[in-house]
């Protein structure tokens, strides 16, 4: 395995630095894709969302209840949670 560079390695860094940044953006994506989806799409939205949940440490039940109610404002309510702790 070639090794890296300083600048390759700075770029890793700052990527984990913001991953909950990253992942909260994501999430907000997901959100405007889930209330246009429909059918096959919108079930692998969910199941997108609900793996952006769990990286964020949300706790399971609520991811849960999120996906079994099919109700993307639910989840724009938590992000905006979300946002709010962030700061």
């Amino acid at each position: 395995m070639a090794k890296r560079t300083p600048y390759q390695d700075k770029v890793i860094r700052r990527y984990y630095q913001n991953q909950d940044q990253i992942l909260l953006q994501r999430l907000g994506d997901l959100i405007t894709d889930l209330y246009l989806a429909e059918g096959k799409a919108r079930v692998r939205l969910w199941k997108r969302a609900a793996e952006s949940l769990e990286k964020l440490k949300v706790p399971q039940s609520r991811i849960q209840h999120l996906c079994q109610s099919d109700n993307p404002a639910l989840v724009a309510e938590l992000l905006k949670e979300l946002l709010d702790q962030q700061g």
